[in-house]
């Protein structure tokens, strides 16, 4: 489970249901089948008791555990460095002399539900590859409420909607259950979270829906319901079931100052989830629509300005060069209404429109322009993966370093320099203004006590040589530091490409 003040995750609508395959029709039925549910629903109001809908759903949440074997990012904690024992810290070295690197057994526990009578398996992403690690899934079991432990197959994965699809096999069915429809979920409707909270086995829970749509931190797929059923550690993965006994929900996040609940959870609503889960199933690759723009929500203030309702429509801040938006000829400063005819609001946003849309597609698009409506069609393009877009994603030289791409995790140059740098890509090349031909590092971060800040270095310098040898990769400055630091230097003289400025030599001292 994810605690957080803020929480984002990632969302997707479309698709079609899931298809069961490998058992004969009649041979089972799920779980909370209409004509299981009938005899077990509470009544309407409030219900006496979830007893009977609970012991009818329960067989077919599971538990999930993972083991995980997770690198050690190496640091320079020798105690004895330095000195004459600093051979004999207990560090495996490789050849090179370098330090090795150092592994450790994690786990994870999760919950799940059986969504098949052959054994496929839902649960969130977070729970089969915990985030913030490097780690390499070794086992995942499932466990099922009579105590049965299945080693667990996955499937398939999707992080930006943060679902997961497992699959467990045995000759005879397996209890399961279906997705309802989370667009019928009302505000103050009853609802029950089933999973296994803080590894404790099966545990229910009871709570309304406190709100639809709701936007809980930002990003595409932002869109979760919230309810007040306790929901807590380990029950990431599980079912959140209506009073028919329809999954309308994957508990996914909770907001709290504590880490325990305080009555704010979320759930991957039925409708975002489905056609992914349904796609992971088939081994069907997941597209989604792309504009290439950064945006931020109209506020109060630019509404008044412009004439437009409160919380409507979302203002263009850069447009990605090369991309469908800058194709279409969309330019900052735009405010976008409408989406193919869906108008873009907090609870629709612009990000979660067009995620939707098939790429390929052309839609119209009305934005205001200098006081002016006007509709500008769009092609849209296909969204780059997770990597390809820290890759490429625009650099904001005035933006704190979290807000960006994340920078290298190199040790060496940062405990050395005091700087975490990252490679120039001609995406960030444009955003710093410099040429497309230039090549070198760029300053993601600086360290207030080192000599590279006395020196005057800022986030977006851009870092063309060191010691006279150019450097086009990270490694290449860390061999430079290396090297000066065999040689017994006290210095690296770096060349430096300031917006606005021509290149100049700074040699700074290293620590």
């Amino acid at each position: 489970m994810r605690y957080a003040y803020s929480v984002t995750a990632t969302l997707l609508a479309g698709g079609a249901a899931l298809s069961l395959a490998g058992f004969p029709a009649g041979a089972q039925v799920a779980q909370n089948d209409d004509s299981q549910m009938a005899r077990v629903v509470p009544r309407a109001g409030a219900p006496e008791s979830f007893a009977d809908l609970t012991e009818q759903l329960q067989p077919a949440v599971v538990n999930i555990s993972t083991r995980q074997r997770i690198e050690i990012a190496s640091r320079n904690t020798n105690p004895f460095a330095g000195t004459p024992f600093e051979d004999l810290f207990n560090q495996r070295r490789g050849e090179s002399g370098d330090a090795e690197p150092q592994f450790r057994e994690g786990q994870s526990l999760g919950s799940g539900f059986i969504i098949s009578a052959d054994g496929y398996v839902v649960t969130n992403n977070h729970v089969v590859n915990p985030p913030g690690q490097r780690a390499e899934l070794e086992e995942v079991t499932v466990t099922l409420p009579d105590g049965n432990e299945y080693e667990a197959e996955v499937v398939g994965t999707d992080s930006q909607s943060d679902l997961a699809v497992l699959k467990i096999s045995r000759r005879e069915a397996f209890p399961f259950v279906t997705f309802g429809d989370s667009r019928q979920a009302r505000v103050g409707d009853w609802v029950i979270a089933i999973g296994n909270p803080f590894g404790l086995g099966g545990t229910v829970t009871s709570g309304i829906v406190s709100s639809v749509l709701r936007s809980a931190g930002g990003g595409a797929y932002d869109r979760y319901l919230q309810t007040d059923a306790s929901i807590n550690r380990g029950n990431s993965g599980g079912p959140l079931f209506d009073m028919q006994g329809n999954v309308i929900g994957i508990n996914n996040a909770i907001i709290s100052p504590t880490g325990g609940s305080v009555g704010i959870g979320f759930a991957i609503p039925a409708e975002t989830a489905e056609p992914i889960v349904d796609k992971l199933v088939r081994g069907v690759e997941i597209e989604r629509g792309y504009l290439g723009i950064q945006i931020q929500p109209v506020n109060d203030d630019v509404a008044a300005s412009l004439g437009l309702a409160r919380n409507r429509g979302e203002i263009v801040q850069m447009v990605q060069p090369g991309e469908a938006a800058a194709r279409a000829g969309i330019e900052p400063g735009d405010i976008v209404l409408t989406v193919n005819g869906r108008e873009v609001t907090p609870d629709q946003t612009l990000s979660y429109l067009v995620a939707n849309i098939a790429p390929g597609t052309t839609i119209p698009v009305e934005v205001i322009r200098d006081g002016q409506r006007r509709q500008i069609n769009v092609t849209v393009g296909k969204r780059p993966s997770e990597e390809e877009l820290r890759q490429s994603q625009m650099f904001d030289p005035d933006a704190e370093p979290e807000d960006d791409m994340a920078p290298s995790d190199n040790e060496v140059i940062e405990n050395s320099l005091g700087l975490q740098v990252l490679e120039l890509t001609p995406a960030i090349a444009r955003q710093l203004g410099a040429d497309a031909g230039t090549r070198g590092l760029v300053v993601a971060s600086v360290d207030q006590n080192s000599d590279a800040a006395r020196k005057g270095l800022r986030r977006g310098d851009i870092l063309l040589t060191a010691n006279y040898n150019p450097i086009v990769a990270v490694e290449d400055l860390e061999k430079i530091v290396r090297g000066a630091q065999s040689d017994d230097r006290d210095a690296v003289l770096l060349r430096v490409q300031r917006r606005g400025g021509s290149p100049q030599y700074i040699a700074v001292r290293m620590r």
